[in-house]
């Protein structure tokens, strides 16, 4: 099935309308609320991570309440159990048997405050939800209602008391975003809107969870042409092949870069990937799965350092060098 200029149109007002909306709330941040809102529309997960106070939290309460659907905070601490995260079954003594009582990940977009606090085995509590839109307790397989997305936050300043994702964790998570500090003029624009009260509390649903899916139906319709596949591969064997990285992207990268590429077509009104939707994502995508040697460190080479030379270095298709 082809996509149509009417569902692309349909798709960008949509979008905007989200956008635009929780843009209301988090003043010069465009870019990290468009990139959270693509990764819903990609059936994907995402880490913000930044230092406190720069709208990490705001940002995934906003992006739910700007849809109609349910939603959940977990906030993460030393002490929680998975049980906390998944539910747990209960006697109930009028019917003579075990109940089950759904935890906080069942809900629409889940929020996971400073996911780092928490034991791994209460992290590992969210690998199967993330990955297979399901859990397992007691040996019975719920599974989660769509769209279901995961909105995890951690300080990357503060070691102390803390559990970091391990490999496993951090791949299932489509995205890594920053926030930043805001410019001087949005930051005073945002000490006016906020001067006598959170401009969260106005805040609205504009679309609905329907929207949503039939939103993620479009993006997966974009066409990808085997020349921008191979370009999506070329990036990803270039991560595994530099020297100065330890781990490269795993097949799963490139699937998640395809996916995001295709939203970002679906937003600039395109029914085809373009090499530049895929150079868009690519950082977002790929930082966060990559593993610098410990002698590149030593140099004071950064990840995003060797994320922005592959995307330099390798063939463009349709460029003299990449056709």
């Amino acid at each position: 099935m082809t996509v149509t200029q009417d569902d692309l149109s349909w798709f960008r007002d949509q979008f905007n309308a989200v956008t635009d909306n929780i843009e209301r709330v988090i003043q010069g941040k465009l870019d990290a609320i468009q990139l959270t809102t693509m990764c819903m529309l990609a059936g994907g997960h995402t880490l913000i991570e930044d230092v406190p106070g720069v709208g990490k939290t705001l940002l995934a309460k906003s992006l739910a309440r700007s849809i109609d659907c349910t939603f959940s905070r977990i906030q993460f601490t030393p002490d929680l159990l998975p049980s906390d995260v998944t539910g747990v079954s209960v006697w109930d003594r009028d019917q003579s048997g075990f109940t089950f009582r759904p935890g906080p990940v069942f809900a629409n977009v889940v929020l996971g405050d400073e996911i780092n606090r928490a034991s791994p085995k209460t992290q590992a509590a969210l690998l199967e939800a993330m990955e297979e839109r399901q859990v397992t307790v007691d040996g019975e397989t719920r599974n989660l209602e769509a769209p279901f997305m995961v909105v995890a936050t951690q300080n990357p300043i503060e070691h102390e008391g803390t559990y970091p994702l391990p490999e496993a964790q951090l791949d299932r998570f489509m995205m890594r975003i920053t926030m930043g500090y805001p410019e001087r003029g949005k930051e005073m624009a945002m000490l006016d809107a906020h001067s006598l009260r959170s401009t969260y509390e106005d805040l609205k649903s504009v679309i609905h969870a329907e929207d949503v899916v039939r939103m993620m139906d479009v993006a997966r319709q974009v066409h990808v042409a085997d020349v921008v596949r191979g370009y999506i591969l070329d990036l990803v064997e270039a991560t595994r092949r530099d020297p100065d990285l330890l781990l490269g992207a795993s097949p799963r990268a490139s699937l998640f870069l395809q996916r995001a590429a295709r939203v970002r077509a679906a937003v600039e009104g395109r029914e085809f990937v373009s090499p530049d939707d895929v150079k868009k994502v690519l950082s977002p995508v790929l930082d966060h799965r990559l593993i610098l040697r410990p002698e590149a460190q030593m140099r004071g080479v950064s990840i995003h350092d060797v994320v922005s030379g592959i995307g330099a270095g390798t063939a463009v298709p349709g460029t003299r060098a990449g056709v």
